[in-house]
């Protein structure tokens, strides 16, 4: 059986490249200023100095890893437990800077607020695990702003919201009433018309009429 080695790659018109075919490497991500990426909507920690650059994120069993390009071409720089929404994956020795490790802490809301906003339901546990990971700024303000929409419009459609929020990143100011405007105008039923001797389905003759008469001239 022949190998194919490098001196063959040479006589076909070059040296073999330093980095691997880019597919192999997993799908293209951008890692935010928090040194986080985005993968299954979940939120993965980088090592710091990748803030701000591409990465490449592939699943090994059970696992997430992340490759990047290094001075010594692409190279492995984090390893996850694949986890669900709500449940970010911060490796506490990718922020030495911060106190003690533990990457971006999650907002510590007034007792009072933080209760009446997490017993909405699951939805806003996991919209504020989202919300902190990505971080997200006037937490508290929107965390009060849900409970108030909750109280006026029912907890089940606020929660409904927030979940989608969580799942589609969405944390600005004003993008929970806009989902929830937009659940309610899709559950809205539309108007039906039946068709009896008052309405048809086929067009009327008036126009063939007026054809005809316009002949006959």
């Amino acid at each position: 059986m022949a190998f194919f080695g490098a001196r063959d790659a040479q006589s076909l018109g070059g040296p073999l490249p330093d980095d691997p075919y880019a597919l192999a490497l997993g799908e293209e991500r951008l890692v935010g200023d928090d040194q986080t990426v985005r993968f299954g909507s979940v939120r993965y920690s980088t090592p710091p100095s990748h803030a701000g650059t591409r990465v490449w994120c592939r699943v090994a069993g059970e696992e997430l890893v992340i490759t990047a390009r290094t001075g010594r071409g692409a190279g492995e720089v984090a390893r996850h437990r694949l986890s669900t929404p709500g449940s970010p994956r911060i490796a506490d020795e990718h922020y030495p800077h911060h106190p003690g490790g533990n990457g971006p802490r999650q907002p510590r809301p007034r007792p009072r607020t933080e209760a009446a906003f997490l017993a909405i339901a699951d939805g806003a546990g996991r919209w504020l695990a989202e919300a902190a990971a990505s971080g997200a700024g006037r937490i508290r303000s929107k965390m009060a702003r849900a409970v108030e929409l909750a109280a006026v419009v029912g907890g089940d459609k606020v929660d409904a919201a927030l979940g989608l929020a969580a799942i589609a990143g969405r944390f600005a100011d004003g993008d929970l009433a806009s989902i929830i405007d937009h659940l309610a105008a899709e559950r809205a039923p539309g108007e039906v018309v039946i068709a009896d001797e008052a309405h048809y389905v086929q067009p009327g003759t008036a126009g063939w009429a007026r054809l005809g008469a316009e002949a006959g001239q």
